[in-house]
């Protein structure tokens, strides 16, 4: 039975683990739970799993974890605050962590589940987006395994199992389009955030709606793919593939092209994760090729867009740009969720704010520049929407 860890057990990513748990509780047990603010599903499921520690980062809703949880006995370790979460992150004898929590919040906890020498089951983009270059030597350094738990990056890393060393020639990320694949970009300045949360394929949660509306998340995770598979950004493309049943794709110094293939159902490279190398059972849908049709593929419009090129501007940049390219993007879409900017606005933000970051990027970052660059990002992102709002100029 493998011990495990989840961070963000309430969110999207959390809930289909605990799903996976639940459905397998001769393979999993639950020795920590952290989440954000959601106390109420949080006591459920602490009910459910008797996990031994707990965390809730708003230290807020601290009193209400406790009073619902009040009669269990034995009573699991309850913290708060973001000292909380990372200490669920490295606490006892999990084996492997479940990076769910959203954007950058994510990053510390995951170094310090790696510094406590816990595999990763990479569910938090950000982890490698923003801190690929402090990242990737703790994992060396620790000797702990990092496996993607997204549906793109897990399909990459299950379609090079057996493939040998330089055998790798090309990386091909699929993407569904969002919730505009099939709008003229003539109409994108008529979008509200209900049509932007829209997802035709998937169900996640409304930040990672929105980049995939734009398309940012496409591009992040060409950045997430440098750092996790060791190839240039010139041999990682992405294409539009509406139906979601080719999860990516990888081709060989032959030509030969490998993917994998499922319904949408991001249990499937989460159990994979979890369970790597060993394949599980499960009593899930199985394929049926006839009933998903067909299978079509287009090039990604840079006019509808334009997220994806800063993207790759940002990871080719290097440094520190990744992690103020993440952090623009974030607090650009906290804006236009909170429906104070528009969602063409999002691009322009964040290009505005790289832009201004490119003569103090810092090559060979450490954490704290990378939490620097991420700090002035937001700050950056913040200033320039009061600027448009009060049409002012300010210089950041």
């Amino acid at each position: 039975m493998k011990a495990i860890t989840l961070l963000g057990s309430t969110g999207s990513i959390g809930t289909q683990t605990l799903d996976i748990v639940a459905h397998h509780p001769d393979q999993f047990r639950v020795v920590g739970l952290a989440t954000r603010g959601n106390a109420a599903l949080l006591a459920e499921q602490v009910r459910q799993f008797r996990p031994e520690i707990v965390a809730i980062c708003d230290e807020a809703k601290l009193p209400e974890l406790r009073e619902a949880i009040a009669d269990l006995d034995p009573q699991p370790v309850v913290l708060a605050g973001e000292s909380g979460v990372a200490e669920v992150a490295r606490y006892g004898d999990s084996e492997a962590v479940v990076t769910g929590i959203v954007g950058c919040a994510g990053l510390l906890p995951t170094i310090a589940a790696i510094e406590a020498g816990k595999d990763i089951a990479l569910a938090n983009k950000e982890t490698l987006i923003a801190g690929g270059p402090v990242v990737n030597p703790l994992i060396e350094k620790y000797g702990v395994k990092l496996l993607p738990a997204d549906s793109e990056h897990s399909a990459i890393f299950q379609c090079l199992q057996g493939v040998p060393e330089g055998g790798l020639r090309r990386i091909i990320l699929t993407a569904s389009g969002g919730a505009f694949r099939d709008w003229p970009v003539e109409k994108l300045p008529e979008v509200t955030v209900a049509d932007a949360i829209k997802h035709p394929n998937w169900s996640m949660g409304r930040k990672i709606t929105v980049d995939s509306a734009t398309m940012m998340n496409k591009g992040l995770e060409v950045i997430e793919a440098h750092f996790l598979f060791g190839v240039d950004y010139d041999a990682i493309e992405i294409v539009i593939h509406p139906q979601s049943i080719i999860h990516s794709l990888i081709e060989l110094q032959d030509t030969s092209v490998l993917a994998q293939l499922g319904w949408p159902d991001m249990r499937l490279p989460l159990l994979y994760a979890l369970s790597w190398p060993e394949r599980i059972y499960t009593n899930w849908e199985p394929l049926d090729l006839v009933k998903a049709g067909s299978l079509t593929f287009k090039a990604p419009d840079d006019r509808k867009y334009p997220c994806m090129q800063l993207a790759y501007a940002a990871g080719r940049a290097g440094g520190t740009m990744p992690a103020v390219l993440n952090a623009a993007n974030e607090q650009a879409v906290a804006l236009f969720l909170d429906e104070k900017i528009g969602f063409l606005e999002i691009p322009k933000m964040i290009e505005m704010v790289c832009d201004r970051h490119r003569a103090d990027n810092r090559q060979n970052p450490t954490l704290e520049d990378i939490l620097e660059s991420d700090r002035w990002a937001r700050e950056a992102v913040n200033e320039a929407s009061l600027a448009v709002d009060q049409k002012v100029a300010i210089s950041i």
